[in-house]
């Protein structure tokens, strides 16, 4: 096997790795190629004048990250954070731009590999979140996990406002 056909292997590897976490009871995923790291909840600067579900901004290694709570974002029962409460850093492609930012979630579970052929279409009903946000259905053992488009998550307007709080970041280091 030559080595291009080796990073073909792991690129599609990767692409089928998903980081499964809980949130409100629901079990989500997201693809683990837009992960930087997992943190610890923690203290959070709140932001005067931005959507309830943008928790505040944290600084990471200099940077300034706004962290986004799904939970309140998707219209879910909000849980107390607890010792198992963690921020998943991401970076996503929003209008041709990467953006750093965090979710909240109440715990994470698990890596795990699903391949594109054990993902169903979003489906129109029956999901507790809006299908926009839904990139598709994992078949997992005789369940199912949601897999999260973050990059459709926001709205346009609230995509400036976390660009803003992102590129503000920018001009500090």
């Amino acid at each position: 096997m030559s080595l291009e056909q080796i990073i073909d292997e792991l690129a599609v590897t990767e692409q089928d790795q998903h980081l499964t976490f809980d949130l409100s009871e629901e079990e989500l995923a997201v693809p683990v190629l837009n992960i930087r790291e997992i943190i610890r909840y923690g203290k959070l600067t709140k932001m005067p004048m931005v959507p309830n579900f943008i928790e505040g901004v944290i600084n990471l290694r200099g940077n300034v990250v706004p962290v986004i709570n799904l939970a309140a974002k998707f219209g879910l029962d909000l849980q107390k954070a607890d010792k198992r409460t963690c921020i998943i850093i991401m970076e996503v492609e929003i209008a041709d731009e990467a953006v750093v930012m965090g979710i909240v979630v109440d715990k994470v579970l698990q890596v795990i590999e699903i391949p594109d052929n054990n993902i169903e279409p979003t489906p129109t009903l029956g999901a507790n979140i809006q299908t926009n946000f839904i990139k598709g259905m994992a078949r997992i053992d005789d369940g199912f996990i949601i897999i999260l488009d973050i990059s459709q998550v926001l709205s346009a307007e609230e995509i400036a406002i976390v660009s803003d709080m992102h590129k503000g970041s920018k001009s500090d280091d």
